[in-house]
């Protein structure tokens, strides 16, 4: 690998070494040598390192010792003018920018000339705290240099680094005439909160052996923010903003307060050898308190491969756990946003408890919650989602006394979602939802994949289609469907869409065995959905198992009795294909299942 080597005007008495490691694995040398042929003294220290070297093809990191704080500042200043005036020809992908850290303190120097020390570790940590063509220095090199070197300080607080015990006051170095003392710079307000679910990002933080690992949390943090911005009902701070509090030791509830946002996130990532452990934490910023966390671990072969998946799971595990959050604390009575907001919150909260319990009340109350807060905001777009799920389930599930009037609702609400937000995934979700209660299909399907394509991270689209395509016929492709959402988003409620999506293939192909656990499967994750009964009253009626059959069909009349009938009547259509239809309906007949109403 070629070194690019630094310019060579140093400054007075500097020794410039170039190579990777510098700082803590220095120290690691000296174990052989006499502690009498050890050679102590106080130096200013410079440590300078390449941004994105391993794109680049070059040299990583050099460092220099000096006599004076001051010819070490100039060195720094003329280092990075040079490396500047040198790239300004070039495209921007090939321009080289160091980040260089400043120490004034003691190091150790062996005979061969290599040098140790806390004071090199801290320079090192300084380094990494620069920005690329940035320099950042001590309080120490700040105190031996002021109005000695043309130059602004712009005071970085304390920071507290890796390996060192006390914490460094740092500073920006800036080039030019010395700015006027000002007056002591006021705490900046604390912004007001956005009228939706916000979210800063923290650049993750590097614990392995390895430097070249801070370029794969960095760009993983940058696509999960990436990733994040494609929900339109979240918002989320800039990856510029979100990268201003790299390698400081922070308050989280600081931070939030400082962006005006809800939610953290912060991690790390680790590797040893070829396995790659990265760890997330979401965390409420008013509270400080741990709202979801996990850990992936893989192998690493790919890295594109392996940033891309941890993201996508990342971010598709994290969203419903944000909203879930949002639920918690208004049913805690916390206000978070405006009357119509909360409302329309609170509708989502009130419809989620309704569909996954089975009880038609609490989606009655979810609709008129939602239609009080699209009364007082017609823009809330949580409200308008909140109606067109809670019609849908009614049609769905065969809980309207109107069909007709549901089926009305539920389109005028996904027609005027998509106005509100023609671009946001959960808009064709909706709408692709409502097709394929009323029988467009083609449409339907197209409208969730462009769900899928708009937003690949955002699960419940995908755990539909999964059972869209099932209920068409099409086995392999739902079977790779429910595969990939459920690996998307292992613990989302919606998975159990998946489980009935497998249930239907398994049903298509006549596999019992597998008819039967995914049946199984699906209703233990949401019993009172009536089509996940009926496939276990189909299992259990070819095996002969009568007691499982009884039982079934019990369960389902006491949430459900309207469900077989609608199956009959053609008002529920969950096979599209006529011949798997008629294949149902036969078995449910032998089973003593006509068109009357579950008594």
């Amino acid at each position: 690998m070629a070194f690019w080597p630094l310019p060579t005007r140093l400054g007075k008495g500097g020794l410039a070494m170039a190579g990777r490691g510098v700082g803590d694995s220095t120290s690691t040398r000296v174990q052989a040598v006499k502690r009498s042929e050890l050679k102590q003294r106080l130096a200013a220290i410079l440590v300078a390192d390449v941004a994105g070297y391993t794109r680049l093809m070059a040299g990583d990191s050099a460092l220099a010792i000096f006599e004076t704080a001051t010819g070490a500042v100039q060195a720094a200043l003329e280092i990075q003018k040079e490396t500047t005036a040198f790239g300004t020809p070039l495209p921007e992908e090939r321009r080289m920018r160091y980040r260089i850290g400043l120490h004034l303190g003691d190091v150790i120097l062996k005979p061969d000339g290599s040098i140790y020390g806390d004071g090199v570790n801290i320079a090192a940590r300084l380094e990494a705290l620069a920005q690329p063509g940035g320099i950042m220095i001590s309080d120490g090199i700040r105190g031996a240099v002021l109005g000695k070197v043309a130059a602004n300080f712009v005071d970085q607080g304390e920071q507290q680094v890796k390996n060192i015990d006390h914490p460094v006051r740092a500073y920006a170095l800036l080039d030019g005439p010395a700015a006027p003392k000002a007056s002591p710079p006021q705490a900046p307000a604390a912004l007001s909160l956005p009228d939706r679910p916000s979210i800063a990002v923290l650049p993750f933080v590097n614990i392995s052996d390895d430097a070249e690992q801070e370029y794969f949390a960095d760009g993983m943090v940058e696509d999960i923010i990436t990733e994040l911005s494609r929900f339109q009902r979240l918002f989320v701070i800039a990856r510029n903003t979100s990268f201003t509090y790299k390698g400081r030791n922070v308050d989280v509830r600081k931070v939030a307060q400082e962006l005006g946002v809800h939610f953290v996130l912060e991690g790390s990532v680790r590797r040893s050898g070829d396995k790659v452990r990265v760890t997330a934490q979401l965390i409420n910023g008013e509270t400080g308190q741990h709202v979801w966390a996990e850990r992936y671990e893989d192998i690493l072969l790919d890295v594109f491969e392996l940033q891309e998946r941890i993201t996508r799971q990342v971010v598709a595990s994290m969203v419903p756990e944000i909203e879930t959050e949002e639920m918690r604390l208004l049913e805690r009575g916390k206000r978070r946003y405006s009357e119509a907001d909360d409302l329309a919150w609170r509708a989502a909260k009130t419809l989620a408890d309704g569909e996954f319990q089975g009880r038609p009340a609490l989606v009655d109350e979810a609709l008129r919650l939602a239609k009080q807060a699209a009364a007082a905001n017609a823009s809330c777009q949580q409200a308008w989602a909140v109606l067109a799920s809670g019609h849908s389930w009614r049609v769905f599930l065969a809980r309207t006394h109107d069909r007709k009037a549901d089926l009305a609702a539920t389109r005028q609400a996904a027609d005027v979602l998509m106005q509100l937000a023609p671009n946001d995934s959960r808009s064709y979700y909706l709408r692709g939802v409502i097709e394929s209660l009323t029988g467009e299909f083609p449409a339907s399907v197209e409208d969730l994949r462009r769900a899928q394509s708009l937003n690949p991270n955002d699960a419940p689209p995908q755990f539909f289609l999964s059972q869209l395509e099932a209920s068409a016929g099409q086995v392999e492709r739902a079977k790779q469907l429910a595969a990939q959402a459920t690996r998307l988003s292992p613990k989302d409620r919606w998975v159990s869409t998946a489980h009935l999506a497998m249930a239907t293939c398994a049903f298509i192909e006549k596999d019992l065995q597998a008819l039967h656990e995914w049946s199984a499967r699906a209703i233990q994750s949401q019993p009172s959905h009536p089509f996940r009964r009926v496939l276990m009253i189909a299992y259990a009626a070819q095996v002969g198992d009568e007691s499982l059959l009884h039982a079934n069909i019990e369960k389902l009349q006491s949430f459900a009795p309207e469900f077989i009938p609608s199956l009959f009547s053609g008002d529920s259509v969950p096979l599209r294909r006529p011949e798997d239809m008629q294949a149902l309906l036969g078995i449910l007949r032998k089973a003593g299942l006509r068109g009357q109403q579950l008594r």
